[in-house]
């Protein structure tokens, strides 16, 4: 896996902090995409014999920020929220938790924001989620964490004591991603909270590189967004998943402007290089994804869209 200098991947207090879709017709789809509390926020599917469960944890209501898109005014933010379908009043970020069953495992991929990051975000805490997902949480074994943004980790710990919520899983984390944020020389956003928590976890363990992370799961580089982010490709026979974390922000934004340089990417050139190498190949292999970020349902096939790329997503 590509190593990143800390002087070389800068990524600030604020931004940090706040950082935490049988197919359609090729398109963007406004009321799936926007998905809104109370509206359906479980979706079951099959890629091949792995079985897929997506989890919608809710939305943040992003006010705008000239900052937000390095190379992006809010005038061309607010042009491609409508034309994907979306209120410009703000970005509306949601996030979705995936987990897969393969061979007889249980593999839930990140952890939501735990109620902790906004007040329209946080389903992940319900118990009436886990019951229609057919999961039961005090029996998560094995969770695997994409990076360590507040929005993919808060839910592993409580908001007031950090006590472990999944206290019998094992998590598996990119090596370099953990070294980055563990390091004291990191001190934006959620350093301090990782730093104070995670060094003590006996249940945390590390892998390096592109390596098989547990049976059947394999972890790709996609690092850039930051410093050890890593996607994670599920295979059964001919038809493959990967679950693609934070490659891209929304699907309005910089999955059909994969050029656009969100402030959430600590090293944007290489979040970009990587965005383009890992669509290319999806793309030409036909293979199911899901995006952190990409609304309700959070998964389905890229297609070339114009200069960028299109979700073709699974039918809910």
């Amino acid at each position: 896996m590509q190593s990143i200098s800390r002087r070389g991947f800068v990524i600030s207090a604020a931004t940090a902090g706040a950082a935490f879709g049988l197919y359609r017709p090729l398109e963007f789809v406004g009321g799936a995409f926007a998905q809104q509390a109370g509206a359906n926020e479980v979706l079951k599917f099959n890629v091949g014999d792995v079985e897929v469960t997506q989890l919608f944890d809710g939305i943040w209501q992003k006010a705008h920020d000239p900052k937000f898109i390095r190379n992006a005014t809010v005038d061309e933010t607010k042009a491609a929220l409508r034309a994907g379908g979306l209120t410009d009043a703000h970005v509306p970020i949601p996030f979705t938790v995936t987990a897969v069953r393969i061979g007889g495992r249980l593999v839930l991929f990140d952890s939501g924001t735990g109620a902790q990051l906004a007040p329209t975000a946080g389903n992940i805490t319900k118990n009436d989620l886990w019951k229609a997902a057919g999961i039961d949480p005090a029996k998560v074994e094995t969770i695997i964490i994409t990076h360590f943004h507040p929005d993919h980790i808060s839910g592993l710990m409580a908001k007031d004591t950090n006590a472990a919520i999944f206290p019998n899983a094992q998590i598996h984390v990119p090596a370099a991603e953990y070294k980055f944020w563990t390091a004291p020389t990191t001190t934006a956003g959620a350093a301090k909270r990782i730093q104070a928590v995670f060094p003590g976890w006996k249940n945390i363990r590390q892998f390096e590189g592109d390596s098989e992370v547990v049976p059947g799961v394999r972890a790709v580089n996609t690092n850039g967004h930051t410093a050890g982010h890593t996607s994670y490709q599920i295979g059964s026979g001919n038809q493959q998943l990967i679950v693609l974390g934070d490659v891209t922000n929304i699907r309005a934004l910089n999955l059909k402007n994969p050029g656009w340089h969100l402030a959430f990417d600590g090293n944007p050139q290489l979040a970009e290089a990587n965005r383009r190498k890992i669509f290319d190949r999806v793309v030409a292999d036909k293979v199911t994804v899901t995006g952190y970020h990409f609304g309700f349902p959070g998964a389905g096939t890229i297609a070339r869209d114009g200069n960028g790329y299109a979700l073709v997503p699974v039918k809910a």
